[in-house]
């Protein structure tokens, strides 16, 4: 199972969390709560996060993470609602 590390609000926050899981739906279900997020559909940009370590294990961006976040994507943003976890991740929320 991945585990996946949050940095937010100057804390770090650790879990396991299932193959393939979503952190949005994970937070929305009080599962990994330290998450910001707000639609869950990839339009709001509330639940951007900064991949530290992790990254060459995640999908390349979709449509929606080019059009919200643009320039961003090249600085390791990422928005946590469009991402299924299958390996160790270490992101941080500001």
């Amino acid at each position: 199972m991945p585990y996946v590390k949050l940095h937010h609000n100057g804390q770090l926050y650790e879990q396991e969390v299932a193959a393939n899981s979503n952190l949005v739906v994970l937070a929305g279900v009080k599962k990994f709560s330290h998450l910001k997020y707000g639609c869950g559909m990839g339009k709001c940009t509330k639940c951007m996060v900064t991949v530290i370590s992790g990254a060459e294990n995640l999908p390349e961006p979709n449509w929606k993470e080019n059009k919200m976040l643009g320039d961003k994507l090249a600085d390791g943003c990422r928005l946590a609602c469009q991402l299924y976890i299958t390996n160790d991740l270490e992101i941080r929320q500001e």
